[in-house]
């Protein structure tokens, strides 16, 4: 796989608005406050397409799912398409590619500046008039989600799935590839053309908030943590550390034979945490 900078790459499945006549996927580039452009992918769910397959479980009006996904993700990847599609049964979806990966803009700073993209497309999201905002990430995305609501608020819910719950974690095999893809020059080089992912090379400097520094300060907002048992990357202190953190207003699942992040999470999965923020979000 090559890398593809901001603007290019091979062609999109997604049509841009108008296209075939009715409303459908929007693509676009977001604006982050450090001037970033973030590629997104907005698609205001089945209420645009005609009629429900299952009417009993109408989607939810004015309700918004913000996709966050994992590192070496973007909105073109299949695993963030998938749990897209699952979503947009219960409300609309707005997914985007982090800094730094796929046709973003910018380099990767594996969580940290990262909470501006989301920042910006949750800004969309509003603008675009929808009442209720849930914000789902995924692995580096599920660090992203907690990290933006303790700092800028502004969600109805939030979902953090497969997440770390601190920083420089090389406990597991996975991890210490995933330092050596990050901190070595010709890691980052495989990065940039094998996994299509340009990594900043400078040091965090200051180190963000971690993830179970920030879990507190989202209350009251509804927090559910997800987390599989067998996850290779993050044992299972990560999401039980996180979820002490939350206290009364966090809510874990530990899913049975579950690994990591989007590819593990099954669709019947995906759908229960669409519930469950439908239920959350008011």
């Amino acid at each position: 796989m090559s890398n593809r900078s901001a603007g290019h790459g091979t062609r999109s499945t997604i049509r841009p608005y108008g296209e075939t006549g009715r409303q459908g996927p929007i693509r676009t580039f977001l604006r982050t406050a450090d001037g970033i452009a973030i590629d997104s992918v907005y698609d205001p769910g089945p209420a645009a397409y005609g009629p429900l397959p299952d009417t009993s479980r109408p989607p939810a009006r004015g309700l918004v799912f913000v996709v966050a996904h994992g590192f070496t993700g973007d909105v073109d990847r299949p695993h963030v398409r998938r749990v897209a599609a699952v979503l947009r049964d219960r409300g609309a979806v707005l997914t985007f590619s982090f800094r730094g990966h796929g046709r973003s803009g910018g380099r990767s700073t594996v969580g940290d500046k990262e909470v501006l993209d989301l920042a910006a497309a949750v800004d969309r999201a509003r603008r675009l008039g929808h009442t209720r905002v849930v914000t789902v990430g995924f692995s580096m995305g599920g660090s992203v989600v907690l990290r933006h609501a303790a700092l800028y608020g502004g969600t109805d819910a939030v979902v953090s799935v497969s997440a770390p719950a601190r920083w420089y974690y090389r406990g597991t095999a996975p991890m210490r590839r995933l330092h050596w893809l990050v901190t070595r020059p010709e890691g980052r080089l495989v990065g940039r053309y094998g996994l299509r992912t340009r990594i900043h090379h400078r040091d965090w400097d200051p180190v963000p908030l971690s993830p179970v520094q920030a879990v507190p300060r989202i209350a009251p907002t509804p927090l559910l943590i997800v987390h599989g048992d067998r996850d290779g990357y993050f044992p299972l202190d990560h999401p039980r550390m996180l979820a002490e953190a939350a206290g009364d207003h966090g809510e874990l699942w530990v899913e049975p034979g579950m690994g990591h992040a989007e590819n593990a999470a099954g669709d019947a999965l995906v759908a229960r945490i669409a519930n469950w923020a439908v239920s959350a979000a008011g």
